[in-house]
């Protein structure tokens, strides 16, 4: 079952499990995912945006046409919020900061995205620290451009990549943890019909 954090006849907020794809892949194998489990029981549901499969946390689904459209524009114009909680390898020395980035798929190793200052998307993350550890640090993330494995990527070029990052931590990264310590802590958007904003937190499962 999906935990649902909050439902109307508009739309619905909800926690997706990590290592979970939120669309089905091609593969058989890959049938399972978020919008096909809520569909079981809401056939109406219908897909506004991503989160990474190994990645937890909120997520919002449109439950009509005209909620999926208004939906995606606030998608689109960057007038949702997000915020991430994550563990990073390393001991961050300064509090907070950002990184700017642009980002590319990476043809040749896909899924995988790498930095590309000629053919890159502008990309954007803002990170503040919560709590230092002795080897690995707490902090929060602000995307405000929506790049695949935004987060991802900018945590690694700055010498902290996420701890249990199959694709971009090394081996001890990967060892730390059987998940990717990545969670979509927090979501805002306008609600389609009343306009009201609408935040919904998944709390943090590591």
């Amino acid at each position: 079952m999906i935990d649902i954090l909050y439902h109307d006849d508009q739309l619905m907020m909800v926690n997706k499990p990590c290592d979970l794809l939120s669309v089905p892949g091609r593969a058989p194998e890959h049938q399972d995912c978020l919008i096909s489990r809520v569909q079981q029981q809401l056939p109406n549901a219908r897909i506004v945006h991503r989160l990474d499969c190994a990645t937890s946390g909120v997520m919002v689904l449109a439950l009509n046409p005209d909620s999926h459209r208004h939906l995606s524009r606030q998608f689109q114009e960057r007038l949702t919020e997000k915020r991430y909680i994550a563990e990073v390898m390393g001991r961050m020395h300064t509090d907070a900061g950002s990184v700017e980035q642009p980002l590319r798929c990476d043809w040749e190793r896909r899924p995988r995205q790498i930095v590309d200052p000629e053919q890159g998307k502008h990309a954007l993350t803002h990170w503040q620290v919560l709590a230092r550890g002795d080897t690995t640090t707490r902090v929060a993330l602000t995307p405000i451009t929506g790049r695949s494995h935004q987060l991802r990527v900018h945590m690694q070029c700055i010498g902290h990549p996420i701890v249990g990052d199959r694709f971009y931590a090394p081996a001890a990264g990967i060892a730390a943890s059987p998940r990717l310590k990545l969670h979509a802590l927090w979501l805002a958007v306008n609600h389609s019909l009343s306009g009201e904003r609408i935040n919904v937190t998944a709390p943090c499962p590591f």
